[in-house]
């Protein structure tokens, strides 16, 4: 009779291994879900109209092209006038890119709706605030 009890416990413990292997799964998925961790960037692809003050203030529109992270496109700026390459990146909400013909660095924060960001940027000794929103 020992030796039936035995194999009957063997199955209920794997049962309650398993049971418990589970619960902590589920557990994790619900705890990483409130944090509110995303990972994905915003899709910024497209075409943007903004503004920048600053050392140097004017308008710009941006076209570029998103592939996962990285940005890559064109940006036509009022002062100084012109259209330069710009690359750069997004992961979340945070924004970097840069304008290497002017030699522009921008960093900020995309919104929510995906529809809107802003941060700062800074050319040599020149710096301030640049806001733009999707055309």
């Amino acid at each position: 009779m020992r030796v039936d009890r035995a194999r009957h416990s063997v199955p209920r413990r794997l049962v309650a291994l398993w049971i418990a292997v589970v619960a902590a799964c589920l557990c994790s998925v619900a705890a990483f879900a409130a944090t509110g961790v995303t990972t994905h960037s915003t899709g910024l692809g497209g075409a943007w109209s903004g503004s920048y003050s600053g050392g140097y203030s004017g308008t710009f529109t941006i076209h570029w092209t998103q592939t996962k992270t990285i940005l890559k496109g064109k940006i036509a700026l009022s002062n100084p006038h012109g259209t330069y390459s710009i690359n750069g990146s997004v992961n979340g909400k945070t924004i970097k890119f840069g304008a290497v013909g002017v030699g522009a660095v921008y960093s900020g924060s995309v919104a929510s709706s995906g529809r809107a960001m802003s941060g700062h940027w800074k050319s040599g000794p020149a710096t301030g605030t640049w806001k733009a929103h999707r055309l």
